[in-house]
């Protein structure tokens, strides 16, 4: 008996309990709310290019695994980029949209991809997966930021996907203590360096405070969107996500949400969202309305480390990019997506140029480990 994969054009169409009962605590993204949400306040939906395409997969009538994805008409919100590889497919005839997406949208948070039922074998509901993603009438499908066990799984079913790496920079607990301990675990260089960072944001009158949960309440949200907003206007670009969606996290899974303000004069000027499970804290959305000296870093990079070491969370990702996180003590870690390219000589160039990257990658990642700025670097281990 095999089992057996359907298709469903809404997340609401499964109801909440069954799909986060696969789910694992530190995957707040994964969660059947976070992903309504996203459909629910129009983020994603046809109009936008996003069309929610999520597989279910059954054995003897229950449900065992699932699988967010999206057929997508354009490559924005993803931050794995292949418009080189559309843009090089269209010149040849093709037509490289809609593609097949399997991703957290606008979110490039590493993490499973494919949630099981505990009952469930996972190799054979991965070859049921890739039976369908691999064989629809499309240019490619593509499966971002899965955790390493999963591309392994996937390459063992599926040896023909072409994997693709990347570095992101993420903060892990060495049993610091507390942000002191982390400091110390420093050189005396960089040590002072954030101390005085820090001194600067008391000293120009800026006051930090964290709101979890029912604390923050809608004037919060409402100060912290209109920061989210001029992010995106200093880049002269409309934000990817409402204001109704931020407003449906708060109400549906307050638990998850960590608001780090800055205050002046006792008025938020700063705002940063962070998510988080019950080993990880999640940067995401950051915005400000004043310009201040190493606001950007207190408030999104040196607010989460604390908190993380007050809460007893391990690890802290802040997002993607940025070597300055490197110098602040967040470890760079290899990050893998796999692709598949349905013409087989595309598919031939794609997995060349992923070799070749895969190389500059890797003498990147080595070198970002010799820039830590730990006393002793060889010891910070990746997780």
């Amino acid at each position: 008996m095999r089992h057996e994969v359907t298709t469903i054009d809404a997340i609401e169409a499964v109801p909440a309990d069954l799909w986060n009962a696969m789910v694992g605590d530190d995957q707040p993204f994964l969660r059947h709310e976070f992903l309504h949400a996203l459909e629910a306040t129009g983020a994603v939906t046809p109009e936008k290019g996003w069309s929610p395409r999520h597989l279910l997969v059954w054995w003897k009538s229950k449900l065992v695994a699932a699988m967010p994805r999206y057929a997508k008409m354009h490559s924005y919100g993803e931050y794995v980029f292949d418009w080189a590889w559309a843009d090089a497919w269209e010149r040849a005839g093709g037509d490289y949209y809609p593609k097949g997406l399997t991703a957290i949208p606008f979110t490039p948070v590493p993490g499973p991809r494919v949630i099981l039922a505990r009952q469930a074998e996972r190799q054979e509901v991965l070859r049921a997966l890739a039976e369908q993603c691999c064989n629809e009438e499309q240019s490619s499908w593509h499966l971002l930021f899965a955790e390493d066990s999963e591309v392994d799984a996937w390459l063992q079913v599926c040896p023909q996907l072409v994997e693709r790496h990347a570095v992101q920079f993420q903060w892990q607990d060495q049993h610091f203590g507390d942000f002191d301990g982390f400091l110390s675990a420093m050189t005396s260089k960089r040590r002072k360096e954030i101390r005085r960072e820090r001194r600067r944001i008391a000293e120009q009158g800026l006051v930090m405070h964290r709101l979890t949960g029912d604390a923050i309440d809608d004037k919060a949200l409402a100060h912290f969107y209109r920061c989210y907003q001029i992010t995106y206007m200093e880049r002269g670009q409309h934000p990817y996500l409402p204001r109704a969606f931020f407003q449906r996290l708060r109400d549906r899974m307050p638990e998850s949400l960590l608001l780090v303000q800055a205050r002046l004069a006792d008025q938020p000027v700063a705002s940063a969202l962070c998510l988080q499970g019950d080993q990880t804290l999640y940067g995401r959305y950051w915005g400000s309305e004043v310009e201040a000296d190493f606001l950007h870093f207190e408030t999104c990079y040196y607010q989460g480390i604390e908190h993380c070491l007050a809460h007893g969370l391990v690890r802290f990702d802040p997002g993607t990019q940025g070597e300055h996180k490197l110098v602040r003590g967040f470890v760079p870690r290899r990050l893998r997506s796999l692709h598949h390219i349905a013409d087989p000589g595309f598919h031939h160039a794609v997995a060349r140029f992923c070799r070749e990257e895969r190389d500059y990658i890797e003498a990147y990642h080595r070198q970002a480990l010799t820039r830590l700025p730990f006393r002793q670097a060889e010891n910070q281990q990746e997780r």
